[in-house]
């Protein structure tokens, strides 16, 4: 078992989720049962299967809640896109979140990594 809270990609998921609530609290209203659920939904899973998995038996199964938290943020970085698509966020929001999301993908894939041989 590891504990979650001391994990930076724990952090940084924590972090991350915080943007997307207050990112998303500028959206229109009519997307609050959309995008904005999609958005903030994927960004809580982010953080929460990181410490699911922390808190499982052994490292592989760490590693696959990993996984679940890594395709978590493939999912957001696609509705932060959208987003900026149809315009609910600027470019410079989208480039700011997607620099974030890049390195906590990168974080996460190396301890994927590191977990999956042992």
């Amino acid at each position: 078992m590891h504990n979650f809270k001391e994990l930076h990609v724990w952090k940084k998921g924590i972090d991350i989720a915080q943007n997307i609530y207050e990112l998303t609290s500028r959206f229109p209203s009519e997307e609050k049962f959309g995008i904005v659920s999609q958005m903030r939904r994927s960004s809580v899973s982010v953080p929460s299967n990181v410490a699911e998995g922390a808190g499982r038996k052994t490292d592989k199964d760490f590693s696959n809640f990993l996984s679940i938290s890594l395709g978590s943020q493939f999912e957001l970085e696609t509705q932060l896109i959208i987003s900026n698509r149809v315009g609910f966020i600027s470019d410079e929001q989208l480039a700011k979140e997607s620099l974030e999301l890049i390195e906590l993908q990168k974080m996460t894939r190396s301890l994927v990594d590191k977990f999956s041989r042992v």
